[in-house]
């Protein structure tokens, strides 16, 4: 009896391990990788200026949504989500639902500032004023290094009236199982692209050399947007059917290994990009 209730337990266990998690952008993994990339590539007094600002996280007031780095002050604006009320006005920034299937148009998406590529500029520039309260520029840090995030994991940026592909069932190997489109991007595609080896922020980075860095870093924040809109498209949506604004597939669709090895190069080449764009923000407003 005591055997049963245990493999009972570890059964109900690997269930909840297992089920799909609601769609946090890049889930904690991409979220830390690119906070890392960021912090390694800015300049030192900026990597000194954001650690003065972390050591003030009492000042938030969420204890169980910690900021003591900039890896886990990137996955904050997640983290508080499960304080409901508190936070939920937060909830629109992290998205911009931009038709993958007509021109692309921000415009149309970013109501009233409501949309990622808003929110990076907003907090950009209330991280770099300094006559702010010490609060107000933390929780700017924290927004900024997610969103920024955010941005780069191209279903937050792309969307085909399916929230995202929130709405598109697809089938993502033997572990996962029956997911959505938005949930195998978000999480399971992004943690075997970041852990493929050579895995990790620092081998991400160092697979662009200097010159191609600097290039990676250009650019606007609607410029990064219209990138990673083109990239849904054209990888997100793209894999699952040749034509990505062709007639809606039917049933559930596999994403199969060969199509996850396809997708690697890309999703990597997002969160390195995410990391050394969010080090040249922080760079700027804390210059």
């Amino acid at each position: 009896m005591r055997k049963m209730n245990f493999l009972g337990r570890l059964l109900a266990l690997a269930a909840l391990l297992l089920a799909p998690t609601p769609a946090l952008a890049w889930w904690e993994y991409g979220h830390y990788t690119v906070a890392e990339i960021a912090f390694e590539s800015a300049r030192p007094a900026t990597r000194t200026r954001i650690a003065r600002l972390l050591a003030n996280g009492k000042a938030l007031e969420t204890p169980k949504c910690s900021v003591k780095t900039l890896a886990l002050a990137a996955y904050w604006p997640d983290c508080i989500r499960r304080l409901g009320d508190r936070y939920n006005y937060t909830f629109p920034w992290h998205y911009q639902n931009v038709d993958i299937c007509k021109p692309f148009d921000q415009a149309a998406a970013c109501k009233d500032g409501n949309c990622v590529s808003a929110q990076i500029e907003r907090n950009a520039k209330l991280l770099g004023d300094k006559t702010l309260p010490v609060r107000e520029r933390l929780m700017a840090l924290a927004f900024l290094a997610h969103f920024v995030g955010d941005l780069h994991m191209p279903l937050h940026a792309g969307d085909r009236g399916d929230k995202g592909g929130n709405e598109v069932p697809v089938s993502y190997g033997i572990i996962a199982g029956r997911t959505n489109l938005h949930s195998a991007w978000d999480g399971y595609i992004a943690e075997r692209a970041i852990s493929t080896p050579p895995g990790g922020s620092s081998a991400l980075l160092a697979a662009l050399g200097i010159e191609a860095r600097g290039i990676a870093q250009g650019g606007t924040v609607t410029d990064w947007a219209r990138e990673s809109w083109e990239a849904s498209r054209s990888y997100a949506y793209g894999s699952l059917q040749a034509d990505p604004c062709g007639p809606k597939i039917e049933g559930r669709p596999m994403i199969d290994e060969a199509t996850v090895q396809r997708l690697i190069p890309v999703v990597r080449t997002q969160v390195t990009r995410g990391g050394l764009r969010l080090a040249r923000l922080l760079d700027e407003a804390l210059a």
